[in-house]
């Protein structure tokens, strides 16, 4: 048994002090072993809770009481009922799989409406799936990238490094391509010089850009077993293709990801753009604060984004510093150069 003592400081003192409502909310799960997953080693997940909705959870054996305010408190009991299915389906559960449900709770509204406020509908967050991961997406922001990606044919996703632009972009080339919705993956990338320059690089062409895609592969491996993404390699299905050898082409039945495409000049990005044929999908992802072309020269994403709005089936998703999911201290990081570059301006 374990509680957070200034979560338990501070109810305690509101209730004496007659200044909040508060409810408890009690939890039983099937037993003890499923509850200690739930609840992580040393409850480490129920610490996480506490700290992240300010609630008392007070575990013994396999049930848990949740003390706090009436909405929070029903948010920790929603946070923990997923994190039970997760665990009866087999699956592991990560501080990112608590933040993820916590935001999603937090998207349905109010779960103590007033007399005057209609009960929301629920939402569930959208999820990919792959033969070797599932995902759900961890926050509202990554919900509607999910559901833009699923209903355009072209997104472009733009926002700060952390987010899980390329990563969910990466997953959902997969899923689509073991649903056999597509042939082929196409993967492209800038060099960091935007100008193409591989050849002082030695080894092959796979071996001159891998180090530019570095990043797409950790998570084609993290979606894919080794086996088939080496595979997919050797027969084409998964294709990495430099943006100076995809003019002229035209790309059918394929999902291309053009990736870090701050990047790219104008006329790259009007370039690839074009060379979608029928059957296929494009996903356009970057950084517009971290453009690394020469002064004075215009990034094409920037250029795109702005051209393109309202196109019908091209769809924007701006991803802000709080959707930032890969690590707290790297939302911390980002927060902190915006608030640095908008003192300066």
């Amino acid at each position: 048994m374990r509680s957070n003592e200034g979560a338990a400081r501070f109810l305690e003192m509101s209730r004496k002090q007659g200044l909040l409502e508060t409810a408890d909310v009690r939890l039983s799960f099937a037993d003890n072993r499923i509850a200690g997953l739930v609840f992580g080693h040393f409850d480490q997940n129920l610490t996480h809770l506490e700290q992240r909705l300010g609630v008392q959870a007070v575990a013994n054996g396999n049930q848990v009481i949740l003390k706090g305010l009436p909405e929070k408190a029903e948010q920790a009991r929603f946070v923990l009922e997923k994190m039970n299915e997760r665990v009866r389906a087999g699956l592991t559960i990560q501080k990112g799989d608590i933040d993820g449900a916590i935001e999603e709770a937090a998207a349905q509204g109010s779960l103590f409406p007033g007399a005057q406020t209609p009960v929301p509908e629920k939402l569930s967050f959208d999820e990919i799936v792959t033969r070797r991961k599932r995902v759900k997406a961890r926050n509202a922001a990554q919900h509607v990238y999910l559901k833009a990606l699923k209903e355009n044919e072209l997104v472009f996703a733009e926002g700060p490094a952390g987010t899980g632009k390329t990563w969910l972009a990466v997953g959902y080339a997969v899923q689509l391509i073991e649903q056999g919705l597509v042939e082929r993956l196409i993967l492209s990338r800038p060099a960091v010089e935007a100008g193409e320059r591989l050849g002082f690089l030695p080894g092959d062409m796979r071996e001159k850009v891998d180090p530019y895609l570095r990043p797409i592969y950790d998570a084609l491996y993290d979606f894919m077993e080794s086996r088939h993404v080496e595979r997919g390699l050797q027969t084409g299905m998964i294709e990495i293709a430099p943006l100076a050898f995809m003019r002229g082409r035209t790309l059918t039945n394929a999902i291309v990801l053009l990736d870090e495409a701050q990047n790219t000049t104008s006329m790259q990005m009007k370039m690839v753009l074009t060379r979608l044929g029928e059957g296929s999908r494009m996903i356009v992802t970057g950084d517009p604060s971290q453009i690394d072309l020469p002064a004075g020269q215009k990034s094409g994403l920037v250029e795109a984004s702005r051209i393109l709005k309202g196109v019908e089936g091209i769809a924007r998703v701006k991803f802000a510093d709080t959707d930032v999911v890969r690590h707290d201290l790297v939302r911390r990081i980002v927060s902190a150069y915006d608030r640095d570059a908008s003192q300066g301006q």
